[in-house]
């Protein structure tokens, strides 16, 4: 099986404009034989933690949001799956949330970020509270999103719960940020078993300049593929899976 990380700069609130970079990338990942495509934190609107919160329901999406639309048309065209990471809603408030479509389109399931920064909760966000289990060919997929990566327990259940893979949507900035992921993703491959993929974002996200470097790890914490620390890209990695 092929999966993907696909970083990209995101247009600040524009999320008709990265809808459309986003299915460009499913596109591009069906012709690269991948079975699934995973965009970064928030990809939908960028890092726009206060325009999200203050802009009320205009910048947060349900499952079936119009403005999703084009990339849910090329999963169907190209029969590849992807995760797409925006601000949701629950019952406690507004989330930060991946949406998973299928290769048919149709969803697949949803995750809420469990564990939101500091930053996050002062703005507004609410934590989630599910786990977001998906299959795909065969394949028990597990996702975290940034923060969440930070608490080695999620890997730890994801691995118990019989997953093969852990997908990381993410913003690590540049400086310490490309550090710090080479400290945490390998060890969570490593200690669970697991192959781990990470869509981060490349450039300007918010208050941070990304470092871009999306990655896949095979369970004993060696690089798969790694992405450009400036560039947009496509990130494929074959696993011996599915």
């Amino acid at each position: 099986m092929i999966i993907a990380a696909a970083q990209f700069t995101a247009r600040p609130c524009d999320i008709e404009a990265n809808a459309a970079r986003m299915a460009a990338f499913v596109t591009e990942a069906g012709e690269r034989g991948a079975a699934l495509v995973v965009f970064a934190e928030l990809a939908a609107t960028g890092y726009e933690l206060d325009a999200i919160i203050g802009g009320g329901d205009r910048l947060v999406m349900e499952p079936g949001d119009p403005r999703l639309a084009p990339v849910r048309d090329a999963c169907r065209t190209a029969g590849v799956a992807a995760l797409v990471n925006c601000a949701g809603r629950t019952a406690a408030g507004t989330t930060i949330t991946s949406y998973v479509y299928g290769p048919d389109g149709a969803l697949l399931t949803r995750y809420d970020k469990v564990h939101v920064t500091d930053t996050e909760r002062a703005a507004g966000f609410a934590a989630g509270t599910g786990e977001g289990r998906f299959t795909l060919h065969g394949v028990r997929f597990a996702h975290v999103i940034c923060y969440d990566a930070h608490f080695p327990e999620c890997a730890a259940r994801a691995a118990a719960d019989g997953c093969s893979v852990l997908l990381a949507s993410s913003l690590y900035g540049r400086g310490g940020g490309a550090q710090e992921r080479m400290g945490i993703f390998p060890a969570l491959a490593k200690a669970g078993g697991l192959h781990v993929l990470l869509a981060n974002h490349c450039g300007p996200s918010g208050p941070y300049d990304a470092c871009g470097l999306s990655a896949v790890w095979a369970p004993d914490g060696t690089v798969l593929a790694e992405g450009s620390a400036t560039e947009a890209e496509l990130v494929p990695a074959g696993l011996p899976l599915g």
